[in-house]
């Protein structure tokens, strides 16, 4: 839907007018799966579909909101002086999240429209977070940095919504430069833009539809296991985190962890923060086929050494290589979710109902493909 004709359709539903739209992007983490509670570096980029927004101030301190991706919802109603978390308001809560975080003084008519498929792992909250963040910003001329509204919505999303996630997410969606990859430390919050150009490759993402049952128990146990070989390297080593650690350091002291799975553990986080460097500089250059090849290492070190991709991922992944795919892996917590490959665009159309029947045929399930490709980061239409 054009810019115009959402504008229109929002006032006409809202009743509003003078209404300004706004966009924030999905994202997808290219490599470093993982790291970001290893004080690692990741490679995200903003996809060029997310979440269209058209807003307008209120001067009665009412918020009505409205989604067309959850038309059943209707128009959802709220004080800005009684901003709470309701389970009936559902999507609604991330809007009050930011709007509690930017200090909102006014009220807000709100229409959303998303084109990022549901359930695919693109960060849909981070990207209405950021989208309410920007929205006020503009709305109220609060004049805030744009890194300030990022660490916001990390904090609405921990602290209203209460789920413990990074910033890795807000961060690439508030601050992604057009058609780059962003290599961002999480643990200083430095980072580096690199342009992408797959040229005469797409990059497609694969949703194996796996629920995900096991994936909170198993990601702590994860956390708990760094934490444990962190404490053992600390013996011998002045660290702070397990990403301050290379391959050669980690193999020079293998002696202080006795347990081989927590070493598998850190061997993974050691390598894939290395293999994060090495895919920065492979686009930097242009590499794709070295790019390709790190992403699946990647793969390899999540299933072996870290243990969380299941075989519903390792299928697909296995069979985007047989059909000529030069990289696919995991993107994600994994246990099931999302995997990103890139595929010959001439040959996409052609394998990706082989790869599907094969998946259905091994694991009973159909997946879904997403063509996407590299966006930038959010703000108002046209910027």
């Amino acid at each position: 839907m054009e810019t115009k004709s959402i504008i229109e359709t929002a006032e006409a539903l809202l009743h509003s007018s003078k209404m300004t739209a706004y966009f924030a992007p999905g994202r997808v983490n290219l490599i470093g799966e993982h790291l970001d509670y290893n004080g690692g570096l990741v490679l995200p980029c903003a996809l060029d579909i997310g979440i269209t927004g058209v807003a307008s101030s209120r001067t009665d301190g009412m918020v009505r909101c409205y989604s067309k991706n959850y038309p059943e919802k209707g128009i959802i109603e709220f004080s800005i002086q009684n901003l709470v978390f309701d389970p009936a308001h559902g999507w609604a809560n991330y809007v009050k999240g930011m709007l509690l975080e930017t200090k909102a003084t006014q009220g807000l008519d709100l229409y959303v429209s998303s084109n990022l498929p549901v359930g695919a792992g693109l960060s849909s909250s981070a990207a209405l977070e950021i989208l309410v963040g920007i929205m006020v910003n503009d709305l109220e001329n609060q004049k805030r940095e744009r890194i300030d509204l990022v660490k916001m919505a990390q904090k609405a999303e921990n602290r209203f919504i209460g789920v413990q996630c990074g910033i890795m997410d807000q961060f690439v969606i508030g601050l992604a430069e057009p058609k780059s990859a962003m290599l961002l430390d999480t643990k200083t919050l430095q980072y580096q833009n690199v342009k992408i150009d797959f040229g005469d490759y797409a990059l497609i993402i694969g949703n194996t539809n796996k629920v995900r049952a096991l994936s909170d128990s198993k990601y702590n146990q994860r956390r708990m296991e760094c934490e444990i070989g962190l404490k053992n390297l600390k013996k011998e080593l002045n660290i702070a985190d397990l990403c301050e650690v290379d391959e050669t350091t980690l193999l020079r002291h293998r002696k202080l962890i006795a347990d081989e799975a927590v070493f598998r553990r850190v061997r993974h986080v050691v390598t894939e923060n290395e293999r994060v460097k090495k895919a920065f500089m492979a686009l930097k250059k242009g590499d794709l086929l070295g790019f390709g090849s790190l992403l699946y290492a990647s793969h390899h070190s999540l299933k072996e050494d870290y243990e969380v991709t299941g075989p519903e991922l390792d299928a697909l992944v296995a069979s985007f290589r047989d059909h000529g795919a030069i990289g696919a892996r995991m993107t994600g917590a994994g246990f099931g979710g999302c995997m990103i490959a890139l595929v010959k665009s001439s040959e996409a159309e052609l394998v990706l109902p082989i790869i599907g029947k094969e998946y259905k045929r091994n694991m009973g399930i159909n997946p879904d493909f997403y063509f996407v490709k590299i966006g930038k980061g959010a703000g108002k239409y046209g910027y």
